[in-house]
């Protein structure tokens, strides 16, 4: 039960940190370019990289509110980013491919059928 308050605080830390960033890149650059996505998403994968380290000592809670709490409610680009460079570290350069192309389309589209739906419920 401790493990799922660290990720469950964790994650409302994420979130209101990417709301405020969002708020901030917003009135600094405008709105006409994802700034604060982009921004996010690089702070996020530098973060989940920094705690799943080995050379960084941490408890399993304090991993866990790190990558699934704060990085998870932050951005889940994140996790892509961590999960592709692992497949990289092995070698699955084909696996590597298929999750960089594959997340990229098949988000874009999902994102459009979901834009799509949305309109048609209206």
């Amino acid at each position: 039960m401790a493990t799922t308050f660290w990720i469950a605080l964790g994650s409302a830390v994420g979130g209101a940190a990417r709301y405020g960033v969002g708020l901030w890149t917003a009135a600094r650059f405008g709105d006409a370019f994802p700034w604060g996505t982009l921004i996010v998403n690089v702070v996020g994968s530098f973060v989940i990289g920094l705690a799943m380290s080995p050379a960084w000592p941490l408890s399993n809670d304090a991993r866990l509110f790190i990558t699934v709490g704060l990085c998870g409610g932050f951005t889940t680009f994140s996790a892509f980013s961590i999960q592709t460079l692992t497949l990289m570290q092995a070698g699955q350069w084909g696996a590597v491919a298929f999750n960089v192309a594959g997340s990229v389309v098949l988000c874009l589209v999902a994102a459009s059928a979901g834009v799509f739906a949305g309109g048609a419920l209206r």
